[in-house]
């Protein structure tokens, strides 16, 4: 395997001197436009935030609208791909009194710990960092500064993980080329959740006790720069807010969809050690497997596990065969056929009110 590492190693390299060298090109002849500091949602603790974002140059991406047509999808997700990151990129974060430094790797990616020494307010549970591009120099007037928000859980019965390709949207992101078309020629307002979706997730996040909010966290392999789309999508059909974990598309990142997705549930349980999980999948992939051994390495933080129907029957005797072990571990696998389905069982463990149920069928018969 080393030829194929080695193969891997080049390309990389290859796309970071053309990277370089195009962006040099536009600098010298005046073509760089003004650079922007992407800040992503991100999540932390009474004593720690962690921040990631990405350093462009300004996309021109219009905010997507109902009516927007084909063609103007189409150009926005071409600008999405488009993007000049600026690798080498410094940025300060600051909150509060607390301030941190971070330089951004060779696709204008960089990651931010700040570290707080008084814990932030309870009141909320969104809070905002200032991000600031202190090098390279922008073309333009003034400063490059954006706002970042940190999701910390305060009160909280337990944490969900859920995907989102064919867990809460449709995407068919078992064909590769059928789930592209679907992403290009959709916005944020005509990709359209599962119905019952959003209610079943603001159930989750309300729980059962008043003054009480359940963090939500969603994982996709979609690459980061369809962030603002997914962000957007969230926001447009009612979904809970909460902290997103997409994939840089790199050679040496592509097809690594379990040790993503499985990462991200480590980090989270780790950086949450007193919450149990509910997480949240769909038959399509290998979400089963992988929620199987999260569960595995995790015994006892994991309270749930829905996985989304959306195969042929091969591939669900294949779930069944899975749920089945992971219920003997007394981790309740649920394999639903819609959100219907799903919380009917999360309100029968008292995840959720027992009246919810009835909001989530409303809004399946509405949609029907």
């Amino acid at each position: 395997m080393a030829w194929r590492w080695r193969a891997i190693t080049a390309a990389r390299d290859l796309e970071g001197w053309i990277d370089a060298t195009r962006l040099e090109a536009k600098r010298r002849h005046g073509l760089l436009g003004r650079l922007e500091v992407l800040p992503y949602r991100g999540h932390g603790t009474g004593s720690r935030f962690f921040l990631r974002g990405r350093v462009l140059e300004e996309k021109g991406i219009t905010r997507s609208m109902q009516d927007d047509t084909l063609w103007e999808n189409l150009r926005n997700m071409a600008r999405r791909f488009a993007s000049d990151e600026i690798a080498g990129a410094r940025v300060r974060a600051t909150f509060g009194g607390s301030t941190a430094f971070a330089v951004a790797d060779e696709e204008g990616f960089f990651d931010i710990v700040l570290e707080l020494p008084t814990p932030p307010d309870t009141a909320q549970s969104w809070h905002g960092v200032e991000v600031e591009l202190l090098h390279p120099e922008s073309p333009g007037e003034g400063p490059v500064r954006s706002t970042g928000q940190v999701l910390v859980p305060g009160r909280a019965r337990f944490a969900v993980i859920s995907d989102l390709d064919d867990t809460v949207v449709h995407s068919s992101a078992t064909n590769i080329m059928k789930m592209a078309w679907i992403v290009v020629r959709n916005n944020a307002h005509t990709r359209l959740p599962f119905p019952g979706v959003s209610a079943f997730y603001e159930a989750l996040r309300r729980g059962t006790e008043d003054g009480i909010e359940n963090p939500i966290f969603y994982v996709s392999s979609s690459p980061w720069n369809l962030y603002d789309l997914l962000e957007d999508f969230l926001d447009v059909h009612g979904l809970p807010a909460g902290p997103l974990f997409l994939k840089d598309w790199s050679p040496t990142t592509l097809g690594k969809h379990h040790d993503h997705k499985l990462g991200i549930i480590r980090t989270l349980l780790r950086t949450y050690p007193d919450l149990p999980f509910v997480l949240i999948g769909d038959s399509g992939e290998k979400d089963p497997e992988i929620y199987a051994q999260a569960v595995a390495e995790h015994p006892g933080r994991i309270e749930a596990v829905y996985i989304r129907d959306v195969t042929s029957d091969e591939r669900d005797a294949e779930v069944r065969e899975i749920a089945e072990k992971v219920n003997l571990t007394g981790t309740a696998m649920v394999a639903v056929s819609d959100s219907s389905a799903a919380a009917e069982h999360a309100a029968s463990m008292g995840l959720i009110p027992a009246d919810a149920p009835a909001r989530v069928r409303a809004r399946l018969a509405a949609s029907s």
